[in-house]
């Protein structure tokens, strides 16, 4: 029980060290500025929920660039063919296929070693494989050429890759600070753009391909000629032959017109393109020439001399923002591929103020709370378990600044749970010294005792939530995995500040005051719990497993109908909270935007009467429907009522809440058999079935809650979901870990009664541990919002229906297992009878 100089040494360190890291993320820029370069700098990074912002997933039009490959690969067909002189009655699209039909059957295997150049390995992230075409030769005068599974995700990587770079450049040229642009699986890259609240002209610069050509105008229903349209509906009669390609622009800039003032965008060309330019106008005077992006003209002026220069403008009726966007995707470059908006996020700055606000303010009240429970519990010890707290958060903002992750709002909910998580371990050790103190033990032997009894529950404890927060971060996303990772990194760091720092702190003031024995008193004038409690819970067995059994069935008749009341990330759709300078009128706003013909409309006063929340249905179309219903109800918006301010936008296509959907629910089925298996080792059978058993009865219990309450079931429900798992099994650990104890003490004692005795022995940490679990997440129930709604909630109900579980559901599950096993052994051990003759 001696503290090592090296080992108090190295505790300080690393404290030292965390609360430098920490230190800058509560100074101000004026006095950051003034710090020595060798100090700490950086900062914890917030997310767009609390700072406002845009996120939007975009994924690569598999379907588009397919077609966009087998017309490209048309033409390099017929210019392989005619190369080996080899003539064809034709070359089709038929499918995902090419078919070209030889003139010559005989010339059959030479046409197919003529294509087989076209062929090249799919060249992928794990190196060159299959071929990327499939070349195969049919009815005798045809090959085919169709596109490999592999060659498709080679492509589609290339094309995230390319993407990546142009978006970076677009986002660039219109001055965003600190954008975050990363691949996202094969085909999806995630944008984030800190302060840019416009998704409209978000969309516009991310999801526009930016291809643009120049072309003649031909006659209607001509060969070669295809009808374009421009941004007013008129038609064009363009040639589809493009005599210049946009990859000749070197420049795009805004200017303004010196007859009109209307913006227009001035390019300029390379040394070959300026050339080609001057030559197609020097042959083309006084006829109309059309500029096209992404097949839709922005002009069609009439050539009225040669252009020499390498210079031309783009009028047309822009807006300056339109003007500044077109201008900024022709600097950028074309997109290699069409990008589809997939998923689309925005919040205000306003709300994420707000948002920061109520999270400190809920927060800072948890912590309070709980911090006054303890010193109520412990008296002067419990100081010691609020210093571990406060060096756990500290130690936890410094982990967040290292990894560099980022703190979102249910990030800042999962270092409060982590808060009335880290205090269970402080109770463990307490509530075990004590006990070895009142067995008559000295001062430093109960300490030693004490942690030392309370340490396997701690690690199994920890254990089984870390089990939920690891999978929570694997299937999660967004804030979700800012939540799993600031709830992780507070439960792993709490094993240091709760474990280690106060044993070291236990010991050096117990042998600074020279104590002979602990005495750990409360300050209130009487205990909560007695000591040597002799409650029969057994007795109550089947009427606990009656109440919870008519509650789970009640939540599954919930969950069938009304059935949950599924958000976006699920269901798919569009929700937009909005505010108004006065006492907004419902009536008005939900007449203009059902006249949009777009589905089921939902409006909502959300929080008082100057915010509505509006929902659409998911809309028939795919993805791209998606976006465009959400310009058409900003645009009603703002017609109805000019006042009016979207504080946030959520758009989630068809795709996302599929996989989000089943992502959910994978991750809660894997984390009830990780907490199977993890006690069907650390324990025994039995243990896990009664455990898994009480698990599925308090999720469905939980189902029931939001499916009663109508609280949006998004991704938020199954993090709450996922937590309650994990504490759940964790305050059956607690009690499991005392009848393992007990059965090795108590040999001959029957199995009713060492169970009662075991639950009686852990009511005291059971209760308290619940009790501060329920404070620290209170009043973020109460005022942490709409963003942490959905989590905050449910866990205020889950906490209380995990702690009386363990107690009326797992131990009498236990009950009837353990005495069946006991039976079992008793008859395998009775003699075989004599069979009659």
């Amino acid at each position: 029980m001696k503290n090592s100089i090296a080992k108090v040494m190295g505790y300080m360190l690393v404290i030292v060290l965390g609360l430098l890291v920490a230190l800058p993320n509560v100074l101000s820029d004026a006095t950051l500025s003034r710090f020595p370069s060798f100090m700490p700098h950086e900062r914890v990074s917030l997310g767009l929920d609390l700072r406002g912002g845009s996120h939007l997933v975009l994924e690569v039009d598999r379907p588009a660039m397919v077609d966009e490959w087998l017309q490209s690969l048309t033409q390099e067909a017929r210019t392989a063919l005619l190369e080996a002189r080899i003539q064809t009655r034709g070359i089709r699209r038929d499918g995902d296929a090419l078919a070209a039909t030889l003139a010559d059957p005989a010339q059959l295997a030479a046409a197919r070693q003529a294509l087989s150049v076209l062929n090249n390995p799919a060249i992928t992230v794990t190196g060159t494989g299959l071929p990327e075409l499939d070349v195969f030769t049919t009815g005798g005068d045809t090959v085919r050429m169709a596109p490999t599974e592999q060659g498709i995700t080679a492509r589609l990587g290339h094309a995230v890759d390319q993407s990546l770079e142009v978006i970076r450049q677009r986002v660039d040229q219109v001055g965003v600070a600190e954008p975050t642009i990363q691949r996202v699986g094969g085909d999806r890259v995630l944008v984030q753009l800190p302060g840019e609240q416009d998704p409209s002209r978000l969309r516009a610069l991310l999801g526009t391909t930016a291809k643009m050509s120049f072309h003649l105008l031909g006659e209607p229903g001509a060969a070669g000629v295809e009808t374009l349209r421009d941004d007013e509906g008129r038609s064009y009669p363009v040639q589809a032959t493009v005599l210049l390609a946009g990859d000749r622009l070197t420049d795009a800039r805004v200017q303004f017109d010196q007859q009109g003032g209307q913006p227009v965008v001035s390019f300029r060309f390379d040394g070959v393109g300026a050339e080609r330019f001057a030559r197609i106008t020097s042959d083309n005077v006084g006829r109309p020439f059309a500029i096209v992006l992404d097949d839709k003209v922005l002009s069609a002026p009439v050539i009225l001399e040669p252009i020499t220069g390498g210079a031309g403008q783009i009028s047309g009726d822009f807006s300056v923002d339109e003007a500044n966007t077109l201008a900024a995707l022709l600097r950028a470059g074309a997109l290699p591929a069409k990008l589809t908006v997939i998923e689309e996020r925005t919040v205000g700055a306003d709300l994420g103020g707000d948002a920061i606000e109520m999270g400190i303010v809920s927060g800072l009240a948890g912590f309070g709370l709980v911090v006054a429970f303890i010193v109520a519990l412990y008296g002067a010890w419990g100081l010691l378990a609020v210093l571990a707290l406060t060096l756990n958060v500290i130690l936890t903002f410094a982990g967040l600044t290292i990894v560099g992750a980022t703190l979102t709002l249910p990030g800042i909910a999962g270092i409060v749970l982590g808060i009335g998580l880290a205090v269970d371990a402080n109770v463990l050790i307490n509530e075990r010294i004590r006990e070895e103190a009142a067995k008559g033990r000295g001062a430093f032997a109960a300490i030693d005792q004490g942690f030392a009894k309370a340490y396997s529950t701690i690690i199994d404890s920890n254990v089984t939530a870390l089990i939920a927060t690891v999978l929570l971060f694997w299937f999660g996303s967004g804030p979700v995995r800012g939540f799993a990772v600031t709830m992780g990194l507070g439960i792993a760091i709490s094993m240091f500040t709760a474990v280690s720092v106060v044993r070291v702190a236990m010991t050096a003031i117990a042998r600074r005051w020279k104590l002979k024995t602990i005495t750990i008193k409360p300050l209130l004038p009487f205990k909560l719990i007695k000591d040597g409690t002799r409650i029969d819970f057994m007795k109550a067995r089947l009427f606990g497993i009656g109440v919870s059994a008519f509650l789970s069935i009640s939540s599954i008749i919930l969950f069938i109908t009304p059935g949950l009341n599924y958000g976006v990330d699920f269901k798919g759709g569009i929700q937009l909270e909005l505010s108004t300078t006065g006492p907004a009128d419902l009536g008005r706003l939900r007449s203009g935007i059902e006249g949009l013909n777009l589905g089921e409309v939902a409006l909502q006063e959300f929080g008082d009467s100057n915010h509505v929340m509006l929902r659409l249905e998911r809309q028939p179309g795919g993805e791209q429907a998606q976006t465009d219903a959400v310009t058409k109800v900003r645009e009603a918006i703002q017609a109805i009522d000019t006042s009016a301010r979207i504080e946030r936008t959520e758009v989630v296509g068809p795709k996302v809440s599929g996989e989000l959907a089943a992502a959910g629910l994978t991750s809660v089925i894997l984390a009830s058999l990780a907490m199977l298996v993890y006690i069907w080792v650390r324990f025994d059978w039995p243990f896990a079935v009664g455990a898994i058993a009480t698990l599925i009865l308090d999720v469905t219990k939980t189902i029931g809650f939001f499916a009663l309450t109508g609280l949006d079931f998004n991704l938020t429900a199954i993090a709450a979901l996922l937590t309650l798992v994990g504490y759940s099994v964790n305050d059956k650990v607690v009690v499991y870990d005392r009848m393992r104890e007990n059965m090795r003490l108590y040999k001959a004692m029957p199995f009713r009664d060492l169970i009662n005795l075991s639950i009686n022995e852990t009511l005291a940490r059971s209760l308290y541990t619940s009790a501060t679990a329920f404070l620290a997440m209170l009043p973020m129930a109460v005022w942490g919002g709409s963003a942490v709604e959905s989590f905050a909630v449910p866990m205020v109900f889950g906490i209380f229906i995990a702690a009386s579980s363990s107690v009326f559901i797992a131990a009498p599950i236990l009950l009837f297992l353990g005495d069946w096993r006991n039976r079992r052994k008793i008859r395998n051990r009775e003699p075989l009878q004599e069979q009659p003759a």
